[in-house]
C-alpha cells in the first residue's frame, strides 16, 4: 500500500510538472524536475528506526537520539493529537549540512516577498532547492533584476502529508526540546494547510510547536532540558525583538515621503546597526553562534521579509488554544478560521490575541 501510494504520487507531481512546462517553458520545467528528483532521492535515502537501532555501525549517540525522536513521536500522537502516520518514522542520513536552500526575494525599498506559486502548497513567500548552487544561481538572477535576496539552508520541511517524511541528519543533533518543536511543527502542516496563506500556516504550526513542546517539557523534562530550553527561549526572543525593532524601522522608512535616494542610505544605516546590536547580543550570550547564518550574506530586505510570518498571529493562536479543551478541538476551531476569507481569519486571531490571558 505505501509503495502504491508513492508510485501514484510521484506520477501526480511528474504529471503536473509536465502541464506546467507546457504553460511556462523549460526554466519552470527544470525547476519542477529538481524538486521531484530531491524529494525522491531523500525518500530513498530513509530507512526506518528500527534498521538504525539494530545497526551495530550506527554511533550509540545517533541510536540515543533515534530513541528520544520515537518518544516524541508517540507523545505527539497520544497528547497533541497530530497525525498516526508513517511520518517521522525513518531516517535518512544526508551528505549535506541542510535538506534543501530557501530562496527569498523582496524589491529594494519594501518589505513585502515576492511570491512564487504551485499546483499544491498555492502561493508561498520562498522557492526552494535541493542543490544550494542552484539556488545561489537563482538569487543571482533575482539580485540582477534589482530584488534583494537572502538564500537560507532549511534543516527541514513538511510535504503536508503527500509523502511520510523522515526524521534527517540535519537536525538530528538538536536538543531534546528543539528536536520536539521541530517535529510537531512539521506533523502540525499535516492537521491543516491554507493555500495562498503563508502567515496563517506557520503561525498555526509554531502554536502547535510552541504549546506542545511546554507539555513534553512538562511531562518529560529534567533540569538540564528546562535550562536548555530556557536558554533557547531567552535567545530566540532576544534575537526576534531585535529583527522586529529594525524592520520597523526600514517598514517606517519606506513609507516615509523622503527621496528614494535618502531610503536607500537610511536602509543602509539600519542594516549597519542590526548587525551591530547582534554583536553586542553575542557578547550576552557568551558567544553562542546559533543565528550566525542568518548573516552569512549581506543584509537585506529579503532577511526580514517573513519575520511576521512565523509570530504575528501566533497570540491569535494561543489564545484560541486556550479556550478549547483539547487540541482535537483546537483543530477544529482552527479548520473553521481556516474557511473564513483570508482578512476575517486575520481579524479574527488578531481580536482573539487582545482579550485578557485566561
Amino acid at each position: 500500500m505505501l509503495a502504491t501510494k508513492k508510485i501514484r504520487a510521484s506520477v501526480s507531481v511528474c504529471a503536473a510538472a509536465l502541464c506546467l512546462s507546457q504553460l511556462s517553458g523549460c526554466a519552470q520545467f527544470s525547476y519542477y524536475a529538481q524538486a521531484v528528483h530531491g524529494q525522491f532521492s531523500l525518500l530513498a535515502q530513509a530507512r526506518p528506526i528500527a534498521s538504525w537501532l539494530d545497526d551495530p555501525s550506527a554511533s550509540d549517540k545517533l541510536k540515543s537520539q533515534l530513541r528520544t525522536v520515537k518518544q516524541i513521536r508517540q507523545f505527539a500522537i497520544d497528547e497533541l493529537t497530530l497525525p498516526d502516520n508513517g511520518s517521522y518514522r525513518n531516517y535518512a542520513q544526508l551528505q549535506r549540512k541542510f535538506v534543501l536552500w530557501n530562496v527569498v526575494a523582496a524589491p529594494a525599498l519594501s518589505l513585502t516577498p515576492k511570491q512564487w506559486c504551485f499546483p499544491v502548497a498555492g502561493c508561498v513567500s520562498y522557492r526552494g532547492y535541493y542543490d544550494q548552487q542552484s539556488a545561489q544561481k537563482y538569487g543571482a538572477q533575482l539580485r540582477s533584476e534589482g530584488y534583494d535576496v537572502q538564500v537560507l539552508g532549511i534543516p527541514a520541511y513538511s510535504t503536508l502529508g503527500w509523502f511520510n517524511d523522515p526524521v534527517m541528519s540535519t537536525f538530528i543533533n538538536y536538543p531534546d526540546a528543539e528536536l520536539a518543536r521541530l517535529i510537531f511543527h512539521e506533523l502540525a502542516h499535516q492537521v491543516l494547510y491554507v493555500k495562498d496563506d503563508t502567515d496563517f500556516n506557520e503561525s498555526f504550526a509554531t502554536s502547535v510547536e510552541e504549546a506542545g513542546a511546554e507539555r513534553w517539557l512538562a511531562a518529560n523534562g529534567d533540569e538540564h532540558r528546562y535550562q536548555a530550553y530556557r536558554d533557547f527561549e531567552a535567545r530566540k526572543t532576544a534575537f526576534l525583538a531585535l529583527l522586529l525593532k529594525y524592520r520597523q524601522q526600514l517598514q517606517d522608512t519606506y513609507t516615509s515621503h523622503i527621496s528614494d535616494a535618502d531610503k536607500l542610505q537610511n536602509k543602509a544605516r539600519i542594516f549597519a546597526a542590526l548587525q551591530d546590536e547582534y554583536k553586542l547580543l553575542k557578547i550576552k550570550w557568551d558567544g553562542y553562534a546559533g543565528y550566525d547564518r542568518w548573516f552569512a550574506e549581506p543584509l537585506s530586505n529579503a532577511h526580514l521579509a517573513l519575520v511576521a510570518t512565523y509570530y504575528d498571529l501566533v497570540p491569535g493562536f494561543r489564545a484560541l488554544l486556550a479556550q478549547q479543551h483539547s487540541f482535537a478541538q483546537f483543530y477544529v476551531a482552527v479548520a473553521k478560521l481556516a474557511k473564513l476569507p483570508k482578512d476575517e481569519r486575520r481579524r479574527q486571531l488578531m481580536a482573539l490575541a487582545a482579550l485578557p490571558a485566561r
